[in-house]
């Protein structure tokens, strides 16, 4: 189907028609100075950058419909596909022990609570996957509909942290892997180099080579975890748990449930990115199921695999006198008795971090660029470069207690994750839904909502957050009564949910946009 036969069916031509260049000219008299186009201070990086062979040169404009891909009879495989190996990630395994080893929990506990946590957490992602073939817009660009301009480079911000703290975790990570598998003649800091460039290198190229390699990553990826299972399977202690007060008991569901709930939710920010290369005329559903189960089916698998190594950790002392308590070393410990192939099978696990670091360091170069202004002018891939630096040096630092950082991170996450998701779901469906969106004003604040209501119930449901959360560093009144379960992500949903809706039928009664 050619781009004006699709126009045909969908109406008049939308933004996806419209050059950047026409975009540009349309905007000139945006009084908004970041709506005007400076071309004199990017011409010449860009052009360098574009004569690289297989560079990605596109930023956070929208893809047109004549560069997107035809839909074909093998397109949801390729979706359900590039989202099973994103998620089959090593990290994952890391998060399903903390449930065990950290906890204490037993495993059908930490298990029921990881596989519910996470089927929740998949169908948000599943959700705002959806936005990115009918927009061809980047996921937190089609925030600004929602939040406005302005409020929604606050959620570029976060995300950025976001994505810096989960590749910092993949880089520890695979670095104790790589010094474990050499005897320590690589050290954990050559290790964490060596995944922070191979993430980059992969992410510098942009997203349609990385969704060709992520349509064969996943097999050895797979092939190595069954190996994991049949190897370490055999030592899970099913009946293990620390005994603990019915209402403590309680809160370590309630808070391992949050945990398994905060992996997931910490894709919904960047979904629609890997799908604006998809014609708006794909159907909903089918992008929200394959994404669904796609994510969910990975995901799921490796918390298991975790949660039953953090079973045989904790009743096994021997293991942990060898192995010790770090990530890498749990890693290690599963294939103890395979001796040189363990080795080989471990660093296929370190393939698989970069594989789960990439997609973070691509969209993390689209966030800076959200930022507006400069941020806009500087290539993608020069953002990509500039965050790699960073996490790379955050990975160095916090080397020695990847459980504290990854247990006091993810929360965070999922607290403005969740925030911001109520406020899209409510926009979309009380405010959104009969009126339509009109992709042209994207990078138009005057055309996108004054972002006063939802700048405001991202503060309030932060308050929630905080009343609710039970932290190392911050225990919330409601978490003081609730035997110090961790309430955040459901206190701030709750605030967000009552304060938005009657805060947005206002602005929109004031300012009509």
């Amino acid at each position: 189907m050619r781009p004006d036969d699709i126009e045909k069916i969908h109406g008049s031509p939308s933004l996806h028609s419209i050059s950047q260049h026409e975009l540009t000219s349309s905007s000139s008299n945006d009084p908004i100075k970041e709506t005007i186009h400076d071309p004199k201070p990017q011409t010449r990086l860009r052009r360098w950058i574009s004569n690289m062979n297989g560079v990605e040169t596109r930023g956070i404009e929208p893809v047109p419909l004549e560069e997107r891909e035809p839909v074909t009879s093998s397109t949801s495989l390729h979706m359900m596909i590039l989202w099973f190996s994103m998620s089959l990630a090593t990290n994952n395994i890391t998060v399903g022990s903390i449930g065990t080893l950290v906890l204490g929990l037993s495993f059908k506990d930490a298990a029921i609570c990881a596989i519910l946590g996470n089927l929740v957490g998949t169908m948000t992602v599943g959700y705002m996957s959806t936005w990115g073939p009918r927009s061809g817009n980047r996921t937190l660009i089609v925030a600004r509909y929602f939040m406005g301009y302005y409020p929604s480079k606050i959620c570029s911000a976060l995300n950025i942290l976001t994505n810096l703290g989960y590749c910092m975790v993949n880089c520890v990570t695979g670095g104790q892997i790589l010094s474990r598998v050499s005897g320590g003649h690589i050290s954990v800091l050559v290790g964490i180099v060596v995944v922070a460039l191979s993430s980059w290198a992969m992410a510098i190229f942009g997203m349609r080579i990385f969704q060709i390699y992520e349509r064969f990553a996943w097999l050895p990826q797979l092939m190595v975890l069954c190996v994991m299972l049949g190897s370490a399977g055999p030592h899970f202690d099913f009946e293990v748990h620390t005994p603990v007060s019915r209402g403590r008991l309680n809160a370590k569901r309630v808070t391992f449930f949050s945990l398994a709930l905060s992996i997931a939710l910490a894709w919904a920010p960047l979904a629609a990115d890997y799908y604006v290369y998809y014609p708006p005329h794909i159907k909903r559903w089918r992008v929200f199921a394959v994404t669904v189960l796609g994510s969910a089916h990975a995901m799921i698998l490796t918390l298991l695999l975790g949660i039953g190594l953090g079973t045989m950790m904790a009743s096994s002392p021997a293991y942990l006198t060898k192995y010790g308590s770090t990530p890498g070393g749990l890693l290690m410990a599963a294939y103890d008795s395979l001796g040189g192939f363990g080795k080989f099978c471990a660093v296929v696990n370190v393939l698989a971090l970069v594989t789960n670091n990439t997609p973070g360091a691509y969209s993390m170069g689209m966030n800076f660029q959200m930022l507006g202004g400069f941020f806009w002018r500087v290539p993608r891939s020069v953002f990509t470069t500039l965050a790699t630096v960073i996490y790379t040096a955050c990975a160095m630092g916090g080397r020695n207690s990847l459980y504290e950082v990854f247990k006091g991170f993810l929360p965070l996450i999922g607290y403005w994750v969740m925030i911001w998701l109520i406020i899209v779901m409510e926009e979309d469906v009380f405010f959104r839904r009969l009126k339509g969106y009109d992709w042209s004003a994207w990078n138009s604040p005057q055309r996108l909502p004054v972002g006063i209501a939802a700048g405001v119930s991202f503060i309030v449901g932060w308050v929630g957050a905080i009343i609710g959360m039970n932290q190392v560093y911050y225990r919330g009144l409601l978490a003081q009564v609730a035997s110090g379960a961790d309430l955040g992500l459901w206190t701030g949903a709750a605030f967000t949910a009552v304060v938005f809706p009657p805060l947005r039928a206002m602005e929109l009664f004031y300012f009509r946009r």
